[in-house]
């Protein structure tokens, strides 16, 4: 099992919508890196819902991949936002994932909360100048961040 962080603006998608929802596609990743992790993605990892662009950035549930990568259906829509022309069925471009609802947290573990604490020093998230929407947590990471929820 690996274990993630995935961030989406609350205004856009968030936990509540999650929770109604109870399964969902992740998609709208444009970012290769991101992308990539997303391909090694497997039934039963488990991620952190982190709002982010928002008045308080932080760890606001969990939850678990429900399906692996499969190929985002919004980027062959032409009507849809992120619509990726260069994209064939044959060849996608970008990647999703369906994520389950697992928990929401009673309080957001927020970012500034996670900057000071030594042992998260080598997450990604807390790391200067890293802006992916989402990133692999080590199994300590997990551990740590999941005491303080």
């Amino acid at each position: 099992m690996a274990y993630w962080l995935m961030k989406s603006e609350p205004s856009v998608f968030g936990i509540d919508h999650l929770a109604q929802r109870q399964v969902a596609l992740w998609d709208g990743v444009r970012n290769y890196q991101a992308r990539n992790f997303l391909r090694q993605m497997q039934i039963g990892d488990e991620a952190f819902f982190y709002h982010s662009n928002c008045k308080e950035p932080g760890i606001v549930g969990l939850m678990t991949i429900a399906r692996a990568g499969y190929a985002d259906p919004t980027q062959f829509d032409p009507e849809h936002k992120y619509y990726e022309p260069k994209s064939t069925i044959d060849n996608p471009r970008w990647t999703g994932v369906d994520v389950a609802f697992g928990q929401k947290f009673t309080h957001t573990v927020t970012l500034t909360e996670l900057k000071t604490i030594p042992e998260l020093a080598d997450l990604a998230l807390v790391r200067k100048g890293n802006r992916l929407s989402l990133m692999p947590v080590s199994a300590e990471q997990w551990r740590i961040i999941k005491a303080l929820c």
